[in-house]
C-alpha cells in the first residue's frame, strides 16, 4: 500500500538567503515544525517569509521567533496568528549541540529555509552560524565574484 503513494518532491516555501552573506555557517539541523492547519495552508501557498526570524531555546524546547507565515484567507475567524512563536520539533541532544556552539562559542541558530518534504511533512532547515563583520562581507563577495569569472574564463577556453 506503501508503494501506491505518490512521492511528492521537496518544495521550498521560504528560502533565506540573506543568512548566507550575514554569517558564516556551521552545522545545519532539519528540524519538524509545529503548526495550526491554516499554517500548513498559508505554505502550501509558497508565501511564507524567514529572512529576519531566528531561534532561542526555552525550558529545553527550540522556538521560532518572527517567521512570517500570512494568514489563510478561506480560514476567517479559526485564522492563525502571522508571526507568532512556533515550537520546533528536535531531539534533545540537538537541541543540547545548539545551545552549547551558542553559549559557549557565540554563536547563533539562523533559520535557512522552510520547506515540505517527501512525505509532506513542513521542515526548518536550521544553521549554527557567526556574524560576519562589514570587512568580512565584502571579503566574501570578492571570492565569490573571482569563483564566478574563474568559471567563465575556464567555460570560454575549454
Amino acid at each position: 500500500m506503501a508503494e501506491n503513494k505518490k512521492q511528492l518532491p521537496r518544495k521550498v516555501v521560504a528560502d533565506n538567503r540573506r543568512a548566507r552573506f550575514d554569517y558564516e555557517l556551521g552545522e545545519t539541523f532539519e528540524a519538524g515544525i509545529a503548526l495550526h492547519g491554516t499554517e500548513v495552508k498559508s505554505l502550501r501557498g509558497g508565501k511564507a517569509t524567514v529572512a529576519e526570524s531566528y531561534v532561542s531555546a526555552k525550558s529545553g524546547e527550540a522556538i521560532l521567533y518572527n517567521a512570517f507565515i500570512p494568514e489563510y484567507l478561506q480560514a476567517n475567524r479559526f485564522n492563525h496568528e502571522p508571526r507568532r512563536p512556533r515550537k520546533l520539533l528536535l531531539h534533545k541532544r540537538e537541541i543540547a549541540k545548539l545551545w552549547q556552539a551558542v553559549e559557549r562559542e557565540g554563536m547563533t541558530v539562523v533559520p535557512l529555509r522552510i520547506y515540505f518534504n517527501e512525505q509532506g511533512r513542513a521542515k526548518v532547515e536550521l544553521a549554527v552560524a557567526r556574524g560576519r563583520k562589514a570587512h568580512d562581507k565584502r571579503e566574501a563577495a570578492k571570492e565569490k565574484d573571482w569563483a564566478r569569472d574563474k568559471q567563465r574564463l575556464m567555460r570560454d577556453r575549454g
